[in-house]
Formats: structure tokens, sequence, C-alpha cells
């Protein structure tokens, strides 16, 4: 990136007050690993700054280029469609302005390096020996878009390779199958397994996290032989911006700013 350069960075946005200010936590975080190039964080829905606020911010700093970085785990909806729409609106009023997506943050090494960790400090917490005795059960927000459920599943098998697991699944909270407590009944009868670690992907702390350890709680209800344990969330932490930084030059060497 260069001096006329912004960075709109773009959260879904929730209700959840603590998942609020973790974005905006990570966007600070994000403006410190780009810097001096500015960094605006805007939301899609719930709360503002909208992304129409986020990118006229930016223009009037003089900017003449916008990355735009969905803060998207996977690319689904949001992705295809209802952000790229915001910005065909935004890029309208203000043609004198390029810009260019980002991808989602998906498989990128430092994605999968801190899923990796966070298992781990589980473990560790727990004070739990990853073995044949211990699995590990993957949960995704979910989506209908198969690309989407594809790439999760994905990154549960490169993070079970990379720990050596032997029990391991990919489960999904809604919109794809299977779902969380269908998987946590599989994997509690598995012969051997003492302890079963459930590591949600999500970027912060928010209803559905919150949901995910409910249905936890209500799976040891079930099976009082097994021990439950929940993983931390990914959170507004240097890897993630690392890991936006690194789409948005990859992004940057591959295209042109496009002009609408």
């Amino acid at each position: 990136m260069n001096d006329s350069d912004g960075v709109l960075l773009i959260g879904h946005g929730t209700r959840d007050e603590n998942g609020t200010r973790e974005f905006f936590e990570l966007a600070c975080e994000l403006g410190r690993r780009c810097a001096p190039v500015p960094v605006e964080g805007c939301l899609l829905e719930f709360q503002r700054p909208t992304i129409a606020e986020g990118w006229d911010a930016l223009v009037a700093s003089g900017v003449k280029q916008i990355h735009v970085a969905p803060l998207l785990l996977f690319a689904a909806g949001h992705a295809k469609q209802d952000i790229p729409d915001a910005i065909r609106e935004c890029a309208l009023r203000t043609p004198e302005i390029g810009h260019l997506q980002t991808g989602p943050l998906s498989r990128s090494r430092s994605i999968i390096d801190l899923v990796t960790r966070r298992v781990s400090e589980a473990a560790q917490q727990h004070q739990i020996t990853i073995d044949s005795s211990t699995a590990v059960v993957f949960v995704g927000r979910g989506s209908y878009d198969p690309c989407a459920q594809a790439d999760m599943r994905l990154l549960g098998e490169i993070v079970a390779s990379r720990l050596s697991l032997q029990h391991h699944a990919v489960a999904f909270y809604a919109m794809a199958e299977p779902r969380l407590p269908e998987v946590l009944d599989q994997v509690a009868c598995t012969s051997g397994v003492a302890n079963l670690i459930v590591q949600p992907h999500l970027l912060f702390q928010g209803r559905l996290y919150d949901a995910i350890k409910r249905q936890v709680n209500e799976a040891m209800q079930r099976h009082p032989a097994m021990r439950f344990f929940v993983g931390e969330y990914l959170g507004p932490v240097a890897a993630v911006a690392d890991a936006i930084a690194s789409r948005i030059e990859a992004t940057s060497v591959r295209g042109a700013p496009s002009r609408q």
C-alpha cells in the first residue's frame, strides 16, 4: 500500500456489546499494523458506523484507493453480494476513488496457527494430554454456501493434522450439517475418549459463542462420564490483524483498483 491508500474493515455487526468492543479493538490493532495507512472500521448490520459512513470518512481523509476488507472467516452471501452491493453504491457517489475487495480470512496461515494455538491452550489450561483419550470438535457458525462449508471442514483437517489428533470432527451451529449436538453425541460415544474439546471458530464474543457453550453444557448432562471443555474464540489479536493484512497485500499484488 502507498500513502494514498486506505483500509475499510467491515465487520458483520452484533448486538453483543463485548463483541462490538472487540471488533473495534481489532480495527485499532489493524491500524497499528498498517500505519501510516488509515484504517476505518464499519459494520454491515446492527450498529454504526455503516459501510457508507466508513467509506466517506476515508474519502474525507484524502485517500485515492480503498482496500475493502470484509472481516469474514469464509466467503458466503455477505462477501459475495451484500458487501459488494454496498460498496458499489459508495463507489457511484465517488467515481474518482478506486477500490479493491480482499478475500475472506479462510485458511490464512495466521488463522491456522491461531486455531492450533487455541486448541493447545485449552488442553494446557485443563491439564489434558492431546492423545487417543482426547477428541476435538471444531464448530463453525454455518452457511448455506457449499464452498464455505468445505473451507470449514478443510480447516479442521489441517489443524487436526498439525496436532496429530486421533479423534476429531467438524460441526456447524446452523445452516449446515452436521449440527453440533449430533456431533457431540457421536464423539462422546467413541471408545477410549475421555476428554472432548470444542473449539468454536468464531471471531468475537457474542450470542453465538454463548449458544455453543449452552449446547456443550446440555451434552454434558447427556454424557456425564465425558469431560467437556470449550476453547476460546479467535479474538481481536495480532494474528487476526496479520491475516487481514496479508489478504490486503495479496489483493494489491493481483489486481488493479476498480472504479464504478
